[in-house]
């Protein structure tokens, strides 16, 4: 795993990956035939995809639930992160630099706990995890800012998504 913790818990997630190594290598060509997902928080591109907002044939819609199950993998190992690693979803309040420091270090204990082959803990007793997700669905606790907007209609990450769906979801 690649950890890069250098931005502050309130930065915008697209502000990070737009000051990354991994997008600069991408632009370069580093990577070919690669694609990242994201939420409607990031920007459309060829090599980023985002879900549709409101999808009307079959293949945007099997498109967003293909997308969707993807990311709950990485939403998953979120989870999994934070229920090891309590003061991760509690929130640190302290000096930013000792904040990045901890999370580095989350991400080493993590690690090797994985190695051990530690058992992933249970969800905490005193949340309602059914209760959380439908909150999380309804909007009410967003996952991630939505302060972008998904709007690269004219551009080619919307040319590459809808040749995407036409061609693989749409012959589905």
């Amino acid at each position: 795993m690649d950890i890069v913790a250098r931005w502050p818990g309130s930065s915008h997630d697209m502000t990070i990956f737009n000051n990354s190594r991994i997008r600069a290598r991408i632009e370069a060509g580093e990577y070919p035939n690669t694609v990242l997902l994201g939420d409607a928080g990031y920007m459309l591109r060829p090599y980023f995809l985002t879900p549709i907002a409101n999808p009307n044939t079959r293949g945007e819609r099997l498109y967003n639930e293909s997308h969707i199950r993807t990311r709950n993998v990485v939403e998953r190992v979120f989870g999994v992160w934070k229920r090891r690693i309590p003061v991760l979803a509690y929130g640190l309040r302290c000096k930013l630099t000792t904040s990045l420091t901890i999370v580095v270090a989350a991400a080493i204990l993590h690690n090797i706990a994985i190695d051990m082959k530690d058992d992933i803990p249970p969800p905490a007793d005193n949340i309602n995890i059914q209760q959380l997700n439908y909150l999380i669905e309804q909007g009410q606790i967003p996952l991630l800012p939505r302060l972008l907007p998904n709007n690269d209609r004219r551009g080619n990450g919307y040319n590459f998504r809808q040749d995407l769906i036409n061609n693989y979801f749409g012959n589905l």
